[in-house]
């Protein structure tokens, strides 16, 4: 007896871990899902089964908000990259690792603050009578204020860029600290540059965490609702907004089909994920030294 409970104590430890997921994400997403296919009636929906919420999407400029939105979370995802991967790089090898430490604590701080209050901040600085509007036309760069530079697709990438560096610049700061010294050392030994050394060893043994970054930042633009409604105005629309919008008028079947599509969305990139790297690699990092 002792022993078949000894046999069985790994399973019994996930047990409640398995359980919370189950209540608390894997039922909701399945309600949501099903919910899709219900009848809407006035102020809610009612058991059974209808395509049209999916009809309602696909038949109305729906369809064009979420591939407006797969535009945005891609160009944050790249310009992400772009800018976090240098910073992730140079505090994983160039910085003592107390320094690190205290870098990418100041890194965090602006996340203590509310990201409405943090967005709210872009439009003082993106305004026509924003610092910046103001700065261009006191040094005589510009005649008169910018007025793509709030209000636009610019802002809202920006918006969810520096909304979503953290997420970069921390799990490739992981991938990079964990690589071996040695085999950089025998890159250079071989008569490897810098260079060659980076893309052929560093690069390469960074890319689960350059995915991972990937996945944090596509996930967070994607559903994000607060930076497209405040630096993209009234008439700027993304699913998050979308499905806000639909909820305001009670029709419960079209923002859960919007969010399966939605969720489908992430699902297939979650299973690239795992079909291109380990996820035993990232789970991996942060036990490495």
């Amino acid at each position: 007896m002792r022993q078949a409970i000894r046999r069985r104590l790994p399973q019994l430890q996930l047990a409640p871990a398995v359980a919370v997921l189950l209540v608390f994400f894997v039922i909701p997403l399945a309600m949501t899902f099903m919910w899709g296919f219900w009848p809407r009636t006035q102020f809610w929906m009612e058991p059974g089964f209808t395509l049209e919420a999916y009809n309602t999407f696909f038949s109305t400029g729906r369809v064009d908000v979420y591939l407006k939105s797969l535009r945005l979370s891609v160009i944050s995802v790249i310009l992400s990259l772009v800018l976090g991967y240098p910073v992730a790089y140079f505090v994983g090898r160039r910085l003592p690792e107390d320094v690190a430490f205290g870098l990418l604590f100041v890194f965090v701080l602006p996340f203590i603050i509310s990201s409405v209050i943090r967005t709210l901040s872009w439009r003082f600085l993106l305004g026509r009578q924003g610092i910046i509007n103001q700065t261009l036309v006191g040094i005589g760069i510009v005649n008169e204020p910018l007025d793509w530079l709030l209000f636009s697709e610019f802002s809202v990438i920006l918006g969810l860029v520096t909304a979503s560096l953290p997420f970069v610049i921390f799990p490739v700061w992981l991938s990079i600290r964990t690589i071996d010294d040695s085999l950089l050392e025998a890159s250079a030994d071989l008569g490897a540059r810098p260079l060659t050394t980076f893309r052929r060893v560093t690069l390469p043994l960074s890319l689960p965490g350059v995915f991972a970054a990937s996945i944090f930042v596509f996930v967070t633009a994607f559903g994000e609702t607060a930076i497209p409604e405040l630096l993209g105005g009234s008439g700027f629309s993304t699913v998050g907004t979308s499905i806000t919008s639909v909820l305001g008028v009670l029709n419960y079947p079209l923002a859960a089909a919007i969010s399966s599509i939605s969720i489908a969305t992430m699902l297939v990139l979650l299973g690239l994920w795992a079909y291109f790297f380990d996820l035993n690699n990232l789970v991996s990092m942060g036990g490495g030294s």
